[in-house]
């Protein structure tokens, strides 16, 4: 059974710099000693974008020297908030694609992950860079590893969220071309569930037919009013990062709240 470890929406920042009072820093620094207390067994961590908040490079080396405390290997995408060029001159030995988008396929025994770059730059003109797309070329990349993976359930890993969430604000700079990416998915039939990020909240069901999972960052979150207009408001509440645990069966997605979380339980 493989199982995977998802963190998203990191947001680091420069030394001695907080969002909303949090530090990014240290609260990454506590999920990846916990998953390496308790998930060390981990087929790979996956870090699905938002990396630094202001791309720049001080923030990316401070996440590298975190990521490289990691017992289980790690894999990294990008975000509407990072920089492909600052990245990838920190994170040198990131796999990207023969366009140099950052995106690479993982074969495990059991499931395929595709991991998808959904940064909508250069240029970087936000806030319409805050949404996510994927172009033609991207697309043809998707096309191509899907029909690749043949009957090989397959779960796609992506910043955006391919659809609707609820939330006015952030449904506004989701994936632009959300029917494109599901015509493609929906031809080959082998997809078994879509995780994403971006919104800062813990979402779960199916679009399209498909499972989604959608995680909390390990900083600050979305409120939870739908109707915000405003996609920047945040507030603090409970880190955490997603497992999830590919069966004979499907695919279990769990949500650890690590900062909160308890293992000494009492018996009722």
């Amino acid at each position: 059974m493989t199982k995977l470890i998802i963190f998203t929406d990191l947001h680091m920042v420069p030394e001695g710099t907080t969002i909303i009072g949090l530090d990014p820093y240290q609260r990454l620094a506590n999920g990846i000693a916990h998953v390496n207390r308790y998930h060390a067994d981990a087929d790979r961590v996956i870090f699905t974008g938002d990396l630094a908040h202001y791309a720049d490079r001080a923030s990316y080396e401070r996440l590298k020297t975190l990521i490289d405390q990691l017992l289980p290997p790690a894999a990294t995408m990008v975000g509407n908030h990072d920089r492909r060029d600052v990245f990838l001159e920190v994170f040198a030995d990131v796999v990207t694609d023969d366009d140099g988008f950052v995106q690479q396929v993982i074969d495990f025994d059991d499931c395929r992950a595709i991991l998808l770059d959904t940064l909508l730059a250069p240029p970087y003109d936000y806030p319409t860079s805050h949404a996510g797309l994927l172009c033609h070329k991207r697309l043809a990349w998707l096309d191509r590893q899907l029909a690749d993976a043949g009957k090989k359930p397959v779960l796609i890993f992506m910043h955006h969220p391919p659809h609707a969430t609820g939330f006015t604000g952030m449904d506004m700079i989701r994936l632009v071309n959300e029917v494109e990416f599901y015509a493609l998915v929906k031809k080959h039939g082998n997809v078994r569930h879509i995780f994403a990020g971006h919104v800062h909240r813990t979402i779960s069901g199916s679009s399209r037919g498909i499972p989604f999972s959608v995680f909390k960052s390990p900083v600050h979150q979305q409120p939870m009013p739908f109707d915000a207009p405003d996609a920047s408001l945040s507030v603090d509440e409970p880190a955490a990062y997603g497992i999830a645990v590919v069966t004979m069966d499907g695919v279990l997605v769990h949500t650890e709240d690590y900062e909160i979380a308890r293992r000494d339980a009492a018996v009722a």
